[in-house]
């Protein structure tokens, strides 16, 4: 008998949670069926069902989930509202199930997170390993084998950061939700060529995301959003050892041109502020790159 197999595109959730999701389906015999990295055809797909309003970020999503509809029995598009009342998160990542479920002709394994009406993850993996028909003891045997080895990844990139952080040479640190930062078409090329021009990037999203939401109150304390929170919250921390910051976003990101805009009127820190839309070229981008860093060098002499 085939193996059941699950769609995961490769956008938005992918960054947050793929890392638990992997190693729980492998653990119930289910395979994974990962759409390819973003290209022009993932974009021009992309385009053609969004709307102009949404953001870069999801339209690479819908994207994703076009190349994938025919390729798999099921497609994964949670609905993550919030983790609590003063960690919500962005409206996308609420409505994509009904975006999705509206605009595509596909099976979708759906779950809720919702911590004010007590959804958590388990309950949402449990319902969908009982959708695959899977037994109960094996639903939470995957589950718990998933947080381990998620635990120990996250443990890893955190250890690497602070390892970076110690480095010496010029240190940016990269603001920026992962779903931009490693993108093959948003954050990829930004991330490749500062390596070349020998910048040691910290990254936002890979510090203890306990401690960045409570060091984001040092910065604002009306900010309820969860990934907003965690991104900000890193400036802070590694503030005294870093030369300067990057604050990475995609057109017409709502939460950043807010969240940003604010950070930026608080910190004594040299930064740069990169919003895309369209990288066909990268020239332009360069161009505000190499001054930047520029500056930073001459500040460190």
């Amino acid at each position: 008998m085939d193996k059941i197999k699950v769609g995961i595109p490769r956008g938005l959730f992918y960054y947050y949670y793929y890392d638990i999701w992997k190693p729980f389906f492998q653990e119930l015999n289910v395979e994974i069926v990962e759409s390819i990295p973003t290209n022009k055809d993932i974009i021009s797909r992309g385009l053609n069902l969004a709307n102009d309003e949404m953001c870069l970020s999801f339209k690479i999503y819908l994207g994703h989930i076009d190349y994938l509809k025919d390729k798999c029995d099921y497609l994964l598009v949670p609905r993550i509202d919030n983790y609590g009342l003063a960690n919500q998160t962005c409206t996308n990542f609420l409505a994509a199930y009904d975006i999705v479920h509206n605009l595509v002709d596909v099976k979708i394994l759906n779950y809720n997170i919702d911590y004010r009406k007590w959804e958590q993850e388990l309950d949402g993996l449990f319902k969908i390993g009982k959708e695959l028909h899977k037994k109960r003891r094996d639903i939470i045997r995957a589950y718990h084998a998933s947080i381990k080895r998620y635990e120990k990844k996250k443990n890893k990139d955190i250890k690497d950061n602070y390892d970076n952080l110690d480095k010496e040479g010029l240190k940016i640190l990269i603001v920026s939700h992962p779903y931009n930062t490693y993108d093959e078409y948003i954050g990829k090329p930004i991330l490749e060529y500062l390596k070349q021009l020998g910048v040691i990037i910290i990254y936002s999203d890979k510090f203890d995301t306990l401690e960045t939401e409570e060091l984001a109150y040092s910065l604002s304390d009306t900010i309820y959003f969860k990934y907003s929170k965690e991104n900000i919250g890193a400036i802070p921390l590694v503030y005294k050892k870093i030369d300067g910051i990057i604050f990475l976003s995609s057109f017409p990101c709502g939460l950043d041109s807010l969240v940003n805009e604010l950070v930026m009127r608080k910190i004594n820190k040299p930064y740069l502020n990169l919003v895309v839309d369209d990288l066909d070229s990268l020239t332009g981008i360069k161009t505000r790159l190499e001054s930047f860093i520029d500056i930073l060098e001459q500040k460190r002499n």
